[in-house]
């Protein structure tokens, strides 16, 4: 609001410039403002939960095997040599692992025809479930030792392996099962 003089006659208050109707009439606009406000949110608060209710099926399926996927791409000329590895030292590691309960089952596939740095061979190792994972590491430093002879060797087989072939990459995915 503010004040103007009127040739002289007493200062009288007058709405400022842009404003809208008495205080009084904005209180009332501003709470109808709010109501409408408040009443929209409701309904928009309602009509997602009919919605989100709607959309509840009932679960199928439940956590299943995880497995573990490796994607190698041999270097030239050095196909059998890795498979040396794989049939020896691999296969004897997840055989142990079997033996002990983590793993369920392992698998070697060969790719027909991979294009240029794309993986040859697909290994697969389907393990009971997460807390395979978590076995403790003197245990799993002790099969290490047991397949490769020491910590060491197993160490500088890893060192060796990286001559004969590229990692393309890895992914671990846990497997759902279908309830009944």
């Amino acid at each position: 609001m503010r004040r103007e003089a009127d040739n002289g006659r007493q200062l009288r208050n007058r709405p400022a410039l842009g404003a809208v109707g008495t205080p009084q009439r904005k209180v009332k606009q501003m709470k109808k403002l709010i109501r409408a406000v408040a009443v929209a949110a409701v309904l928009v608060t309602g009509a997602m939960a009919g919605s989100a209710s709607a959309q509840n099926a009932t679960r199928n399926y439940d956590n299943g095997p995880v497995w573990e996927i490796s994607y190698i791409e041999t270097k030239p000329g050095m196909f059998d040599d890795y498979m040396n590895y794989v049939g020896g030292q691999w296969r004897a590691l997840n055989e142990a692992q079997k033996k002990a309960g983590y793993v369920l089952d392992y698998d070697v596939l060969a790719v027909d025809h991979p294009r240029d740095h794309e993986p040859d061979l697909i290994l697969i190792v389907k393990y009971k479930n997460m807390a395979a994972f978590d076995q403790p590491l003197s245990e799993g430093e002790a099969l290490m030792a047991k397949t490769f002879g020491s910590m060491p060797a197993a160490n500088q087989g890893m060192v060796a392996r990286e001559s004969v072939r590229v990692l393309r990459g890895n992914i671990l995915a846990r497997e759902l099962t279908f309830l009944k």
